[in-house]
């Protein structure tokens, strides 16, 4: 009996951490994106790391796409022609 404890509690234990983190990485990621859609400066910044450099007419833009992805979650951005896919 102690050798099913000697496994089972680290497994168990990894598997709520894995959980824990997951649920937290989302929240984490959720208030980023909430600070990104207020504040021009991050958005930016973030889009500079990924390589692109953004004018303030296109930054305006990312922030209203990323208002309306907020209110309909379930809708995806539109494609290159723009019309929804």
């Amino acid at each position: 009996m102690n050798n099913v404890w000697d496994w089972l509690i680290p497994t168990l234990t990894l598997i709520v951490g894995l959980i824990a983190g997951f649920v937290i990485g989302v929240y984490y990621l959720k208030r980023q994106m909430e600070k990104m859609q207020s504040d021009p400066d991050m958005l930016q910044k973030m889009a500079k790391q990924m390589g692109y450099n953004m004018n303030r007419q296109q930054l305006a833009k990312a922030q209203q796409m990323m208002k309306q992805q907020g209110k309909n979650p379930g809708m995806k951005p539109p494609g290159k022609n723009g019309k929804f896919r």
